[in-house]
């Protein structure tokens, strides 16, 4: 699986980041997805390759911006996780 870490611009409010949330849920099949207004970034946890030109295009067509794109291996914590 892969986090990917997206930097947008534009995000004020809850809805905001439902907005963003929505839009790549519609545009691709993730996992999970979540936005934080505060931080100015969306997570996205996917076990596809996600094109970087098109995932810009699917945040701006809310009317964001998707600024730095971030991808890194991500492995799932269970409760019983050793280090």
């Amino acid at each position: 699986m892969t986090k990917i870490i997206v930097t947008v611009d534009g995000m004020m409010c809850g809805m905001c980041e439902s907005h963003v949330n929505d839009a790549v849920c519609r545009a691709f099949p993730v996992k999970k997805v979540s936005s934080s207004h505060s931080k100015g970034q969306t997570v996205i946890l996917t076990d596809c390759n996600i094109d970087e030109n098109a995932l810009r295009a699917a945040i701006g067509a809310t009317g964001y911006e998707a600024k730095e794109i971030s991808k890194e291996p991500y492995e799932k914590k269970g409760l019983f996780h050793r280090k």
